[in-house]
């Protein structure tokens, strides 16, 4: 009997609400907070493969090499067709 009364007493609170105001409702919260976890999923598998990623740089060519090609050419020309 205690169920009924409260019931009772919650009915007139919802004849306050705005029949008329469009809210998202618990269907909207659960789609919500399923995108949430899966972004944090992902989040937390991209962390981890990126972490097993061994990325080292091509060393750059020697400077010899380099300033030989350079001096065949007079600095600021352009190769003309």
């Amino acid at each position: 009997m205690y169920a009924t009364q409260a019931l009772t007493h919650l009915v007139p609170l919802a004849e306050e609400l705005d029949k008329n105001k469009v809210t998202p409702g618990v269907l909207g919260f659960i789609v919500f907070a399923a995108l949430a976890v899966g972004v944090w999923l992902l989040m937390k598998s991209m962390n981890r493969h990126m972490g097993k990623v061994d990325f080292e740089e091509a060393p750059d060519e020697p400077e010899a090499s380099a300033g030989a090609k350079g001096a065949a050419e007079p600095a600021g020309s352009a190769k003309r067709k």
